[in-house]
């Protein structure tokens, strides 16, 4: 007689040789693609041999057959077929004595976990980089059922992260993010003297990688220069917020951004393109410069996510996640305007 497997986190922890198992699925896999469920929950198992068990109708959810993008819903049941590759849940690690983060939370209900993200921490790990913030934070709740990152932000960029503790938050901040149904701020120093009041700048850029493998991107002015035609159209609005003139470091100009789209380090490349560098940029800005202002305090760059507006992805409800500027940069900035006063 066939074995019945049920688990409340639809994880799959053994799949005998001999009997097929049967999982329900709960929040934390409701919308998920059952192909995407599958490699999942059978660890260990080659994707290919995924697709041919979906392609041969072995695997069924309600006992009917399904195609590999039939998308799961709240309490249906997956009969998953014998496998002789064993699917074994993730070790679990203890929860750490203290938090990195339970400090920095903007936000939180059901749906979703706001913080102010510190400097230097990348969001997720992998480049070298063991831990990210959303990896450290499923170790501080062993028990969160569901958490994602609903976006990204620069290993040196503080400010506003989203994170979904349901995959329909997921979903749903990741549709207003593709609509331009979000409104999010940044503040950045420049290097230079920003005259206009507002400006709006449209550039193509296009990813590429450095013989190390490490990923860039630049400004293509000439289309034919874009063999993959891989190159995406970036939009920012620019707000000039105050001038500094420094009598030694030179002149600075403290700026907001508001982002009509999200690709990768756009206020980054659109600004060093302009050039009007954003100080302490270590991939686009100027090095020694950088180098100089580090040596009167500034030792990261001067780039924040502010705010974000954004409707609540299940009760609609508006939301203004506000991160204040960082007491080391503010206090940059205290220094260049009390020395430009003198």
């Amino acid at each position: 007689m066939s074995n019945l497997v049920q688990n409340q986190h639809s994880t799959l922890t053994k799949v005998s040789e001999l009997a097929a198992a049967f999982l329900t699925v709960d929040e934390a896999s409701e919308g998920q693609r059952v192909d995407n469920f599958l490699t999942k929950t059978l660890k260990g198992v080659p994707k290919s041999h995924v697709y041919r068990i979906l392609r041969s109708g072995e695997v069924r959810v309600n006992k009917k057959r399904i195609d590999a993008d039939f998308r799961l819903s709240l309490g249906d049941v997956v009969r998953i077929p014998p496998t002789r590759s064993s699917a074994v849940e993730k070790t679990e690690q203890s929860a750490p004595l203290t938090s990195k983060f339970e400090n920095a939370i903007i936000f939180e209900d059901d749906a979703m976990l706001v913080i102010d993200k510190p400097a230097g921490f990348a969001v997720h790990g992998g480049s070298g980089v063991s831990r990210g913030v959303i990896e450290q934070m499923r170790l501080e709740r062993p028990k969160a059922k569901f958490l994602e990152l609903v976006h990204r932000l620069d290993r040196e960029t503080s400010g506003v992260l989203m994170l979904a503790k349901k995959r329909s938050a997921l979903v749903a901040l990741h549709e207003a993010i593709r609509n331009n149904q979000t409104d999010k701020r940044y503040l950045m120093l420049v290097q230079g003297e920003w005259t206009e009041p507002k400006k709006r700048v449209v550039l193509d850029l296009q990813k590429y990688l450095l013989p190390n493998g490490e990923r860039r991107v630049n400004v293509v002015m000439d289309a034919s220069k874009d063999k993959y035609n891989e190159r995406q159209t970036s939009e920012t609005l620019f707000k000039l917020l105050k001038n500094f003139s420094h009598p030694v470091l030179g002149k600075f100009s403290l700026l907001e951004a508001q982002l009509v789209t999200g690709r990768t380090h756009q206020l980054r490349v659109q600004l060093a393109h302009l050039g009007f560098m954003i100080v302490g940029d270590d991939k686009y800005g100027d090095f020694s410069v950088n180098k100089t202002l580090a040596k009167h305090g500034l030792k990261r760059m001067f780039l924040h996510s502010s705010v974000t507006k954004i409707r609540h992805p299940l009760t609609n409800d508006k939301l203004e996640l506000t991160a204040p500027l960082p007491a080391e940069l503010s206090k940059f900035l205290l220094k260049i305007e009390l020395n430009a006063s003198k």
